[in-house]
């Protein structure tokens, strides 16, 4: 086992609890999702418009809302996500709602290896290359399981929001922005479930925004347009204040909390 199989084995265990807990949060409220609530957020929905009989690759996907979401709207989706636990709720409510979505476990820089497809629109957002130490086969990836004329479209939160240390009372610029050596943390609770009692031991890597344009780009993409925004859908982070649209800010707005990203593949 190398030292990237020990990470991605220690976020695969954590991931398999969050599932749990993260299924009876108010954040995910899935009932409510059951329901017909859609999970898919303004960014997205703007961003790729009308999906209805096109193909969709979503990436690390969790347990699988906005890849269901998608698929409510008209989209053929595919799901992949580490976590065993995850897709394995993905598919049970795949079942439950009546959807046509497909659900595959694995990590996600080995799509290729077991999704041969190629998609109209490859997505992912909101916390997902933290969990990847090279960025270079993730666009490669992406390349690859795009159709000629296809979309990649990204929603990430900001690089600068992981330059800082969230444990302490008191959130503290501890991490390089362009920082190569793992992150590790330990702590109790999740962000959908600060009061819950498991423990997430997980390990990181920072990326700026220079590595993803460029990794994608050398990946024989086009980049339409890279979008900084300094607010987040999620309240995910300490002391954000709502907005009257919805969104979460900081007191002081002094830095973006997410960024898109939309390409296409010529």
């Amino acid at each position: 086992m190398n030292t990237n199989d020990k990470y991605f084995s220690t976020n695969k265990a954590t991931w398999n609890d969050k599932v749990k807990v993260h299924a009876k949060s108010e954040m995910y409220d899935l009932e409510s999702f059951k329901q017909g609530k859609s999970s898919l957020m303004r960014y997205e929905l703007e961003a790729l418009g009308n999906v209805k009989g096109k193909s969709l690759l979503h990436l690390q996907c969790h347990f699988g809302q906005d890849t269901l979401s998608w698929s409510r709207l008209g989209a053929k989706c595919t799901g992949v996500d580490l976590s065993d636990e995850g897709i394995k709720l993905a598919q049970s409510l795949n079942r439950e709602l009546n959807l046509d979505a497909e659900f595959v476990c694995c990590n996600v820089l080995n799509t290729s290896d077991v999704v041969k497809n190629t998609f109209d629109i490859v997505f992912t957002s909101y916390g997902v290359i933290g969990w990847l130490p090279d960025l270079k086969p993730w666009g490669q990836m992406i390349a690859e399981r795009l159709k000629t004329g296809g979309t990649f479209f990204m929603a990430e939160f900001h690089p600068i929001v992981w330059m800082f240390d969230y444990l302490e009372a008191q959130p503290v610029m501890k991490y390089g922005y362009m920082q190569k050596d793992v992150i590790y943390e330990e702590y109790e609770g999740t962000y959908a479930n600060e009061a819950s009692k498991m423990v997430s031991k997980e390990y990181g890597w920072n990326h700026g925004l220079g590595e993803v344009v460029s990794v994608l780009t050398e990946a024989g993409l086009h980049v339409e347009y890279l979008k900084e925004y300094d607010e987040s859908p999620y309240d995910v982070l300490p002391d954000l204040e709502k907005t009257e649209s919805g969104m979460y800010v900081t007191k002081d707005k002094l830095y973006p909390l997410i960024f898109t990203l939309k390409a296409t593949k010529s």
